[in-house]
């Protein structure tokens, strides 16, 4: 990475760049060793630049969004992460929408269409994603996900070009998109929402609040859902079938209060909740015969 830094501290003087940054800083498990280089671009020229020098190098950058569905090894990550900040943390009003950019948090985003009296994003208020994540991965919750409402897409190619893609050709699925498996950095996305009643939305919007906090266990670091739904299955349903509710290892505990989490108690490793998912796995595989799959993304 030193190779790197070097290059980068040459084309990019304003670029901030961090070495050997705590990852446990940047992901909602509150887990994560070092990051051998860590670059913080607050433009779409200095995102640029940053891909095109990496690459240059044969070095290809990891993009961090808000690290809420990420978990890093204990001994941190040996590569080149972005995450962006600035003019990409920015929200804004076009025609009947929001224009956002890839760092802007769900909630926020949310929040705005609220405050405009839109609908559309009542869904996204808890997720604790940000916006680049939720196009990459579809995130939804309570009937609603992002490919409902997104209109398009801007993103660095695969050559560090900028794109425009509509949402039609964003090929979503279930918790997939076309970035899913693509060497690309989304950098803002347009939302199509209508006008609704802002009390309507708001309460609505209330709702789901009250139902997140009833459900889930918000008062503890975690990535959210831990594995995927299995097709014909609810994976929180079966573990809980399992009886392995509270099941821990070290500071890795199976929520109590919902079994599709896992959260950090409090001094978790990824070890430990690596070991708490195998275990999970294989109980609920030779209980059940149903293989979960983890939706948790590992970065080692």
């Amino acid at each position: 990475m030193e190779r790197l830094e070097k290059l980068l501290r040459e084309r990019c003087p304003l670029l901030e760049l961090r070495v050997d940054e705590p990852m446990s800083k940047h992901t909602t498990f509150r887990i994560g060793g070092p990051a051998a280089l860590m670059g913080l671009p607050k433009s779409a020229g200095e995102a640029r630049m940053a891909v095109k020098a990496a690459r240059e190098l044969a070095v290809e950058p990891f993009f961090l969004g808000n690290g809420s569905n990420l978990l890093v090894a204990d001994e941190g990550y040996p590569g080149f992460i972005m995450k962006l900040t600035g003019d990409f943390d920015e929200i804004r009003e076009v025609g009947q929408g929001l224009e956002a950019g890839s760092a802007a948090p769900l909630s926020r985003l949310s929040g705005r269409a609220l405050e405009l009296g839109l609908t559309g994003l009542e869904f996204a208020g808890g997720i604790p994603g940000s916006v680049g994540g939720a196009v990459m991965m579809n995130a939804g919750a309570y009937g609603g996900e992002t490919a409902q409402v997104l209109e398009s897409v801007a993103f660095l190619d695969e050559e560090g070009e900028v794109r425009t893609l509509p949402a039609s050709e964003c090929g979503f699925g279930y918790r997939h998109s076309v970035f899913s498996n693509r060497k690309c950095l989304i950098l803002k996305a347009r939302f199509q929402l209508k006008q609704g009643d802002g009390d309507a939305v708001k309460a609505r919007m209330d709702e789901l609040t009250a139902q997140r906090k009833a459900k889930q266990p918000l008062e503890y670091p975690s990535a959210g859902s831990m594995f995927k739904r299995p097709p014909g299955h609810f994976a929180a349903a079966l573990i809980d079938q399992c009886g392995l509710k509270g099941l821990a290892v070290g500071g890795a505990q199976v929520s109590e209060k919902h079994a599709g989490f896992v959260v950090n108690r409090g001094g978790a490793t990824c070890a430990d909740v690596l070991e708490l998912v195998r275990q999970v796995k294989a109980r609920v595989l030779s209980q059940t015969g149903v293989e979960l799959e983890m939706e948790v993304r590992v970065l080692q």
